[in-house]
C-alpha cells in the first residue's frame, strides 16, 4: 500500500498542495496495534478525518489555469501524523496526539500510553518527511520558489481533544507563519475564499506546515494553512459531500492562480 503519492503539475508552477489527513486507510499490521474494536475505529475516523479535502484539492488543480502540484497522504493519520513535530516540540503530545498518537479526539484510548512510537516513525514518518523535502526542494529547482498549500478540514463544533477550541470557527480558516507567511499570500487567499462565507486567521487552529530543512530559515518557501469548516461542504460526521465542494475547490483554484 502507497503511502503517499506525488502528484506532478505544471513544470512552471512553484505551488504544492498539500493534503495530508484525508484518507481513512490503516494497515491491517497498525490496525493491530490499536485498541478501538472495529466500530469504534470507524467512528473515531469520522472525526478525525479530513474527508474530501483530497477531491476538494483534485478538482480545484484541474480549474487552475497553471495546474499545481499535489503530495497526498494515502494513509490515516491514525497511523501517523504527518505533520507533527516527532519529538517534545509538538505541543499536542499533552493530548496524546503527536505524530503517533496514543489518544483519540474524544480523549479515549487509542494505543497504550507506553507505546514506542518508534517503528511507526522510521517506516511512515520519515520517509513521508524526506519526500515532501524533496518535493519543495525540486520546486525551488524549477522556478527559484515554492509555496505549500495545506488543504484541511475541521469540524463545526470543537472536539474534545482541541487544545484551542474556544476560539472562532469561521468558515474557512487560515493558518500561518510569522517567517512563511508574507502578508501578500494571506491577502490572495482571503480574496480567493471570499465567496465561502467569512475568513479568519488562526483560529481555532494555527501555523502552517514546512518542512523541517526549510523551517525558520528559507524565506523562499511560502506556507498557508486552509482549514474548512467542514459544515460548509459535508454532512458531519464522516458524511457525504455536498455542494460546497465545489464552491470551495473554485475558491482554492483561484488561490493557485493568484500565486
Amino acid at each position: 500500500m502507497p503511502s503517499f503519492d506525488l502528484l506532478p503539475g505544471a513544470a512552471g508552477s512553484p505551488v504544492l498542495l498539500h493534503v495530508p489527513h484525508s484518507a481513512r486507510a490503516v494497515p491491517d499490521d497498525v490496525r493491530g496495534g490499536i485498541l478501538l474494536d472495529d466500530a469504534g475505529l470507524e467512528r473515531e475516523l469520522d472525526h478525525i478525518t479530513d474527508a474530501h479535502t483530497a477531491e476538494i484539492a483534485e478538482r480545484a488543480a484541474a480549474l487552475a489555469g497553471v495546474r499545481p502540484w499535489r503530495f497526498v497522504n494515502r494513509l490515516s493519520r491514525l497511523v501517523v501524523d504527518p505533520e507533527r513535530f516527532p519529538d517534545e516540540r509538538e505541543e499536542m503530545l499533552a493530548a496524546g496526539m503527536g505524530a503517533v498518537y496514543t489518544r483519540t479526539t474524544h480523549r479515549g484510548e487509542l494505543r497504550p500510553a507506553d507505546t514506542d512510537p518508534e517503528p511507526l516513525l522510521a517506516r511512515y514518518f520519515r520517509p513521508y518527511a524526506e519526500a515532501m523535502t524533496q518535493a519543495v526542494a525540486g520546486r525551488l529547482a524549477a522556478t527559484g520558489r515554492a509555496v505549500i498549500i495545506d488543504v484541511h478540514s475541521y469540524p463545526a463544533a470543537p472536539l474534545p481533544y482541541e487544545l484551542h477550541g474556544a476560539g472562532p470557527r469561521p468558515p474557512v480558516c487560515l493558518g500561518t507563519d510569522s517567517f512563511h507567511t508574507p502578508p501578500a499570500l494571506t491577502e490572495a487567499a482571503c480574496r480567493a475564499f471570499a465567496g465561502c462565507g467569512e475568513t479568519g486567521l488562526d483560529s481555532p487552529f494555527a501555523g502552517t506546515y514546512v518542512p523541517l530543512e526549510f523551517y525558520g530559515t528559507d524565506a523562499r518557501v511560502g506556507a498557508l494553512m486552509v482549514e474548512i469548516r467542514r459544515d460548509v461542504y459535508m454532512t458531519e460526521p464522516g458524511g457525504p459531500a455536498g455542494p460546497g465542494l465545489d464552491r470551495l475547490a473554485s475558491a482554492l483554484a483561484t488561490l493557485v492562480d493568484a500565486l
